[in-house]
This record gives C-alpha cells, structure tokens and sequence, in this order.
C-alpha cells in the first residue's frame, strides 16, 4: 500500500464531477457511472463520489485511479458502502484486489476509460505488458463489488 494521491485540477472537480453526479442523481448513467456512499471513517456521515463502476468477467469493480482516495480509505475501514443511480441505491460489500489481481482490472479500466483517467497511470494504457501493469498497481487501489452480507 502507498500515500499515492493525485488531486483532481479545478474544472474536474467543479465541473466534470460535479456534472456527472448530477446526472447520476437523476438516474442518468454515464458510461457506467455511479455515486458511491461510503461513511467517513471519523465521523461515521455518509460521503459521496462519482465513480466509474466497471463490469469485466461477470464481475464489477471500483478502481481508484487518482491513488488513496478518502473513498479508498473509508471503504477500507468501512468495508462497506451503496452504489446509487437516481433514487436506487445498491448496498455493497468490497474486497480489495492484490496487486496481482488488479493487472487484468486495470487494463479493462483503461480499455474503457483511458481518455478520461489515462493522465493518472504514467503512460500505462490497456496495451501495457502484464509488468507495466502490475508495476503501477500499488499507485491504484481496486476492489471487487461484492453483495452485502
């Protein structure tokens, strides 16, 4: 595990996410987005972020391209959360990935969302050998969507 964290410039996070959310609010899925609630880790409120929610190999998984996220570290404590679209909220569990398991979630993340998030894995793409991949794995937490027990 690594201190990797990468902020979102102004327009991502004033605009494109601000947007994306609304829109997935409305029930409106872009691209498979979704807003994720997890409780904060201190103070136990719920806290919210737009999320690309990838479905690879008849599983779903939730990647943190930006590195260790305040989502990533309240999901860890958590170790539950909801994935909601308008007014549908799925309740979760998430399983963290090994940095073994992430080399083929990460190159479906990136197959899939490359222009949007390709900036934050340091010239990784989905044609990236398994060794590029697992290389930059640390820098990216990545956790199975599980049912809730």
């Amino acid at each position: 595990m690594t201190d990797h964290y990468r902020a979102p410039g102004w327009f991502t996070r004033n605009v494109l996410n601000q947007l994306v959310a609304f829109l997935t609010r409305q029930g409106i899925s872009v691209l498979g987005s979704r807003v994720l609630a997890v409780k904060g880790r201190a103070s136990g409120q719920w806290r919210t972020t737009p999320v690309n929610l990838l479905s690879y190999d008849s599983r779903r998984y939730l990647v943190a391209p930006r590195g260790e996220t305040q989502w990533v570290r309240n999901l860890r404590v958590a170790g539950t959360g909801e994935l909601r679209v308008g007014h549908r909220a799925e309740p979760f569990r998430g399983r963290e990935l090994s940095d073994d398991e992430k080399v083929p979630v990460l190159r479906a993340y990136l197959k899939r969302w490359k222009a949007e998030v390709g900036i934050f894995f340091e010239g990784t793409g989905p044609d990236s050998t398994d060794d590029q991949l697992r290389a930059i794995s640390p820098k990216h937490p990545a956790f199975e969507v599980l049912p809730a027990d």
